[in-house]
């Protein structure tokens, strides 16, 4: 792509009504923008990185056994009376609305009701287990406070998994290939280094739930780390039981912020023993289908990712999430005899072509602007690497090479 062509314009000055680091630098580099507290659109450049997660996560929950499908965000009322999570005295996040006849409908804020009730078409035998079906998916959560940018919105994208098992025992097999698959993503994604497989609450679903933890100063939760073990525990489940069951010491702890950017769940049969999906076994019984579900937010870890990953200068994008590889700056400065801004563009335009050619993604700033104000927007842009040809490389017949996460500098031959 040529800058000249993009239609989105960086910001000197971070939105006065944004707090959090992402949104600011987000916004100021062209990526989001923001319609209404928790709710933003992705423009190019932050459509091209958040399909780049997705893609990521993707490729692993294929990997897994999963298989991608599209659901409705518009939920029928009575499924969700079926397991009791309608009321807004048990789920206050509901956004609600009416059809024209006056039926009450909600906006999905995950998918557990209606899966179950599709897969009741397609599971009546031991044999139809165990299966593994994900989407990607708009949810609306009618968040009290959504002061964190993509970090929490009321409209956002989930990737939410379910597994259908025949019993614990193959619910286990499988979830622990899922714990294995979302750190893998998370290594691709570039944090993982910084997250952590964390106990938490299974609520009423079972005892334990892992949560996947990014060390991060702008997270809202609070985990506890064994560094030598690599185990952490939340907050909220830290007490003498369960440290004793985990084999750990208090002492040995080390309190750290975090922003949660995944989860797994043990759901057992809450939901397919509410919703009626059975399947029959060998000796032809029916039995109620072992289920899990295993949440991540692309859009919440592109948030992540620009939390831990930026400097004073803006965001420095991990290679696997760029929007681009490169960034290619022609600095034309002023046309002098010797043809000086002329021979910058053309050696810009056949380099960019080059690269392009063999399939390297590049931003071009082709624009007319000043060295300082192209090198800034690069900066904040933060794509991984930068070349630059001016005058002054084309005399060596070179270019300057950027490491946009280290700051090295180095010379490279044009050909």
């Amino acid at each position: 792509m040529k800058q000249s062509q993009l239609f989105t314009k960086t910001r000197r000055e971070a939105p006065k009504d944004e707090v959090s680091k992402n949104a600011q630098l987000l916004i100021r580099a062209g990526y989001i923008h923001k319609e209404m507290a928790g709710v933003y659109d992705f423009l190019p450049l932050g459509l091209r990185v958040l399909n780049k997660i997705v893609g990521i996560i993707r490729e692993e929950m294929n990997a897994i056994g999963g298989q991608e499908v599209h659901m409705t965000a518009l939920q029928d009322k009575g499924k969700w009376e079926a397991t009791d999570r309608w009321s807004d005295k048990v789920n206050d996040i509901w956004f609600k609305t009416k059809l024209k006849n006056d039926t009450e409908l909600g906006l999905g804020f995950t998918h557990e009701e209606p899966l179950t009730s599709i897969m009741k078409d397609h599971i009546r035998s031991y044999k139809d287990l165990p299966k593994a079906v994900y989407q990607f998916q708009t949810k609306f959560r009618n968040e009290a406070r959504a002061k964190s940018g993509i970090l929490r919105g009321r409209e956002f994208l989930m990737k939410d998994l379910y597994s259908f098992s025949i019993d614990e025992k193959s619910h286990n097999i499988y979830y622990a290939k899922a714990k294995d698959a979302y750190m893998k993503i998370f290594n691709r994604l570039g944090i993982g280094d910084q997250t952590f497989v964390t106990f938490a609450t299974g609520g009423s679903f079972s005892k334990y739930s892992h949560e996947f933890q990014t060390l991060c100063e702008a997270g809202e939760d609070l985990i506890y780390i064994d560094e030598k073990k690599k185990m952490a525990v939340n907050k909220e489940v830290l007490n003498d039981e369960v440290l004793n069951d985990l084999g750990l010491s208090r002492a040995e702890l080390v309190e750290k912020k975090a922003i949660e950017v995944g989860n797994i769940f043990s759901l057992g049969t809450k939901f397919s023993g509410a919703l009626g999906l059975n399947y029959r076994d060998e000796s032809g019984k029916d039995i109620a289908v072992n289920m899990g579900c295993y949440g991540i937010g692309p859009s919440r870890v592109m948030g992540t990712i620009a939390e831990v990953w930026s400097d004073d200068k803006g965001l420095v994008w991990p290679e696997s999430v760029a929007p681009f590889k490169v960034h290619l700056v022609a600095i034309f400065g002023k046309d002098t005899a010797s043809g000086g801004a002329g021979k910058v563009r053309q050696a810009a335009d056949e380099l960019y072509a080059s690269l392009t050619a063999k399939g390297v993604e590049v931003l071009y700033d082709d624009r007319d602007c000043s060295a300082g104000e192209k090198f800034g927007d690069s900066d904040l842009i933060g794509i991984p690497w930068r070349y630059v040809i001016s005058e002054k490389t084309l005399a060596t017949d070179s270019i300057e090479v950027k490491d946009r996460k280290t700051g090295t500098v180095e010379m490279k031959k044009l050909k």
